[in-house]
């Protein structure tokens, strides 16, 4: 798996680190590259959001930033500043790894929240990018982000982006930093953390959320993984793993939207994976996307499979240019039909569709 946690965190400090006592006897107060702050305000800069995240998750912020920040003190000197960042650093790393996987913290990008993965996942994009900035201010031409950690960022945080060949040069090119042949500059950009969904249901006595899959948790659970969640029945179901390779598939070929892929059904009281639900992909040109779902077998029977539908078929037709979604059912299958009904689908017209390679399905849909 494409991990990204406490130790990718300080593994960017340290490469940061290191660049920064290399250049120690430098003036820093030159422009950090394209930026117009200078490399000393940058690597304030680092230490402050390494240290605002790891305040984000412990004060379990829910609206803001938590109150305070860090700077610089005047005459610090500049191998002295280095350390300031490794401190920092290592505040982040040690709250990532002691923060439970249902915590979350504010920010803004995308839906208000991050988890560990996520803040992980920024913390080392601000170590990254702006390691390199420094680099460029400094003449340090030779120095690029890791590889490894580049490719692993990039199937976090930046699951818009199809990964190429050099995941470094696509790292910087996707957050403007960089040319890439045959795609267009880019001029503004952001991350995405994953969207959580929590489930409405009156009726249910367990608390349930719907987390976004990440391509890098999408591609190992569709290779045996487990996507970095606990499942009910200590092993993902074969309709998870499908859904995985699905994301997988549409993030090589660069056609996976984010909030259009597959999330997994939690229970939040025991932080079990229950089953996934999902998008095939964005709306098409008509409008229509279409919806699948399934459960491990020990969660089936609660109620749980038509509660996310549910707020799952809510979400999709409250977002721009998605008046109908879609779903394929087995004729037989009259458990996932009653699911349907329940969730608010009707059957189509025509109702039936037949398809050379899966057989015949009956088709269901539900409009805005």
């Amino acid at each position: 798996m494409l991990e990204m946690g406490a130790d990718q965190v300080d593994e960017a400090v340290a490469e940061c680190a290191a660049l920064l006592r290399s250049v120690a006897d430098r003036d820093w107060e030159v422009p950090a590259g394209s930026l117009e702050w200078t490399v000393r305000y940058t690597v304030e800069h680092v230490a402050d959001d390494l240290i605002a995240y790891a305040g984000q998750l412990t004060g379990r912020a829910a609206s803001g930033y938590v109150g305070f920040g860090i700077t610089l003190e005047d005459g610090l000197s500049n191998e002295d500043a280095a350390g300031v960042v490794t401190a920092t650093g290592g505040l982040l790393s040690a709250v990532v790894r002691t923060t439970p996987p249902g915590v979350r913290g504010w920010h803004p990008f995308a839906y208000g929240a991050g988890d560990r993965t996520g803040f992980a996942g920024m913390g080392v994009a601000e170590v990254l990018l702006h390691t390199y900035d420094i680099a460029c201010g400094l003449g340090v031409e030779r120095w690029r982000p890791p590889g490894q950690l580049s490719q692993s960022l990039l199937a976090h945080l930046f699951p818009h982006v199809q990964p190429g060949p050099d995941p470094a040069r696509t790292l910087l090119w996707a957050t403007g930093r960089g040319d890439l042949p045959g795609r267009p500059k880019v001029t503004s950009w952001h991350w995405h953390n994953a969207i959580v969904l929590p489930v409405e249901d009156e009726e249910a006595a367990d608390v349930l959320e719907l987390r976004e899959l990440s391509p890098a948790a999408a591609m190992d659970l569709s290779v045996g993984g487990t996507a970095g969640h606990t499942w009910l029945g200590d092993d993902p179901d074969e309709g998870s793993r499908a859904a995985g390779a699905m994301v997988a598939r549409a993030y090589a070929r660069g056609t996976h939207r984010p909030e259009w892929g597959t999330f997994v059904l939690v229970r939040v009281r025991d932080e079990r994976a229950l089953g996934t639900l999902g998008f095939h992909g964005p709306p098409d040109e008509t409008g229509s996307a279409e919806v699948g779902y399934g459960l491990q077998e020990k969660a089936r029977g609660h109620g749980h499979a038509t509660a996310a539908l549910r707020t799952l078929a809510v979400w999709g037709l409250g977002q721009p240019g998605s008046p109908t979604l879609r779903a394929r059912v087995a004729p037989d299958n009259r458990a996932s039909q009653a699911v349907l009904r329940r969730a608010g689908f009707t059957p189509a017209d025509p109702p039936v569709v037949e398809d050379l390679e899966e057989g015949m399905d009956l088709r269901y849909e539900r409009r805005a």
